[in-house]
């Protein structure tokens, strides 16, 4: 899943305003990144480049919370399969 908390803590560790991020992303408004952000509206797998870029960060960044916490549960699971032995 993607962390859209990840992309506006980097924005706003960066100094981007809403306005910037539109502009490095071709995107034709504010209003409209917005719609990114707050997941009203999905990152297109083409904007992921720029959006990375932008934010000098790895694509991978933008799934790496969701992916740790799902992994945490995996070995949860295994952990409680193990004591259930």
């Amino acid at each position: 899943m993607f962390d859209l908390k990840y992309v506006k803590r980097k924005r706003l560790e960066i100094g981007y305003s809403l306005k910037d991020m539109a502009d490095l992303l071709d995107i034709k408004n504010a209003s409209t990144y917005y719609k990114y952000e707050n997941g009203s509206y999905s990152f297109k797998a083409e904007m992921l480049p720029k959006l990375a870029n932008a934010l000098d960060c790895d694509i991978e960044n933008f799934f790496k919370e969701k992916l740790s916490k799902i992994e945490i549960t995996e070995k949860k699971s295994s952990f409680k399969q193990e004591v259930e032995k």
